[in-house]
């Protein structure tokens, strides 16, 4: 049975977003490769927390498996060549994709892009008066680095992001990045994507910190599954990634891409099997090896690694620019849709943090519902009405505390009584506590867009959010 209100959304959106119209490929993709979303009633919109992989990608890989033998690449024997050869094929791959020249960067497999994040701050050589400068709204991955600047006696620095829109203040970085400084080793981390609000923050703040001194950490897992990131253009010594938030499979396998110059900069503070040439249990001694391979702990992941290349040969086939085209225009309409929502006192039933077009923004959208009084709609409430409709979202900080905090308006003051239980604290004891502090909150709802996303999808999503006009938020 046709929707006659879906088709007529449609009508209109294709008029406000013609551009829309040149991505009609990826729909035919996902019917072909995807189709268990639409078979199975799904509304998939956390692209952020994961991508999805198409089955052909599977296949493909099963195929491989199949009739090729792999061993161990730390080998010479048939088998480990057979991996030795693939593993480095994935790298060129891997560089290639982000079009960085190979004699300036390389391509270091990790776990995840946590994994790859770790590896340069336990490496990182801080010392006392270095610094680590930082957003307010990085990952709590990056976060953690502050704990290896604080631990080797460095000081670690955040620059706010501003609301509403939760953008840097570029004045304040700006001032930081040019202070002077008696620092031998300076560090700055941000993200090229938050993966809280969808802001896109300047790549140009790259070349601003390299001309002061500073190497720079650019988080882009939230950034490359919908836009190109050209290494050739841009510069930061360290871009961490997961592979899975690009193309959905394989889970379990990211990388650092890192330029030559910064990574001899990095000390290990350990070795592992495959980081050394050799080390002797006798003379105590150690010699870690060259490149990439002081860095990738143990034994590569050399089973799922074809399966990094056969997605990267997806997305290349797909197209990165349409993807990117398809969710700014339906990140677009939702956000416009959303933000005209007013309950019948005229309030508005959500708020949007972050921008609230498209101008230097991806297609991650956070936000929280606010009934007819103004009373904040639980995100724990929301999550669960959703599951009932089988729209897969995500709710809580999303790993990124700094946006979340200035987002609802909390202060330090505020946020230290909440810490002042000296007893370990779970995510849900955190917002009671939070919530005693005069009706607080450090969550909210997160819907995200991506490669096979649809209009169907943004259009049901927006259906859901209607069901909350005019009702009082629950209560427990």
């Amino acid at each position: 049975m046709v929707d006659a209100g879906l088709e007529a959304a449609r009508r209109q959106f294709l008029r406000d977003f013609p551009a829309f119209r040149a991505t009609s490929d990826l729909d035919a993709l996902r019917a072909r490769g995807y189709s268990r979303l639409d078979e199975q009633g799904h509304v998939y919109l956390d692209y952020t927390g994961g991508g999805l992989y198409d089955v052909a990608q599977v296949r493909a890989h099963a195929e491989m498996l199949e009739s090729t033998v792999f061993g161990n690449p730390h080998s010479t024997n048939p088998t480990s060549d057979a991996s030795g050869r693939l593993i480095d094929g994935c790298r060129r791959d891997v560089l290639r994709f982000f079009n960085a020249d190979p004699d300036e960067y390389v391509a270091i497999f990790t776990s995840n892009a946590t994994g790859a994040i770790k590896l340069v701050g336990e490496a990182y050589p801080f010392a006392p008066g270095d610094r680590y400068l930082l957003t307010f709204d990085n990952h709590n991955s990056v976060n953690g680095i502050r704990e290896f600047a604080r631990t080797k006696g460095a000081v670690f620095t955040y620059v706010p992001v501003v609301p509403p829109e939760l953008r840097l203040d570029g004045a304040g970085l700006r001032r930081q990045l040019r202070e002077e400084s008696t620092a031998r080793n300076k560090l700055f981390a941000y993200p090229a994507q938050s993966n809280m609000s969808g802001v896109q923050h300047s790549l140009e703040w790259i070349d601003v910190a390299h001309e002061n001194g500073w190497d720079v950490l650019l988080d882009a897992a939230a950034f490359v599954p919908t836009n190109r990131l050209d290494l050739s253009r841009w510069k930061p010594d360290f871009v961490p990634i997961s592979f899975y938030k690009i193309f959905g499979y394989p889970t379990g396998v990211g990388a650092l891409i890192a330029r030559r110059e910064a990574l001899e900069k990095l000390d290990r503070p350990w070795f592992a099997g495959g980081t050394i040439t050799i080390s002797s249990v006798q003379a105590g001694r150690h010699y870690l090896a060259e490149g990439e391979a002081a860095f990738e702990e143990g034994t590569p992941n050399y089973a799922a690694l074809p399966a990094v290349q056969i997605g990267l040969d997806h997305i290349n086939d797909v197209g990165l620019e349409m993807i990117h085209e398809r969710v700014a225009a339906l990140a677009g309409w939702l956000l416009r849709e959303l933000a005209a929502l007013r309950h019948a006192g005229g309030g508005p039933l959500v708020r949007i943090y972050g921008p609230t077009d498209m101008t230097d923004r991806g297609g991650t959208i956070a936000l929280n519902f606010y009934d007819p009084e103004g009373k904040l709609v639980d995100h724990r409430d929301v999550e669960a009405l959703a599951n009932g409709h089988m729209i897969s979202l995500r709710t809580g900080c999303f790993c990124n505390p700094g946006a979340g905090e200035i987002a609802h308006g909390l202060t330090e003051e505020v946020l230290k009584r909440a810490f002042s239980n000296a007893e370990r604290m779970t995510f849900e004891q955190f917002l009671e506590a939070l919530e005693r502090e005069g009706g607080k909150s450090a969550g909210s709802v997160r819907v995200s867009l991506g490669l096979v996303s649809t209009f169907d999808d943004v259009y049901a999503f927006m259906q859901f959010a209607r069901t909350f006009l005019d009702k009082p938020a629950p209560t427990h």
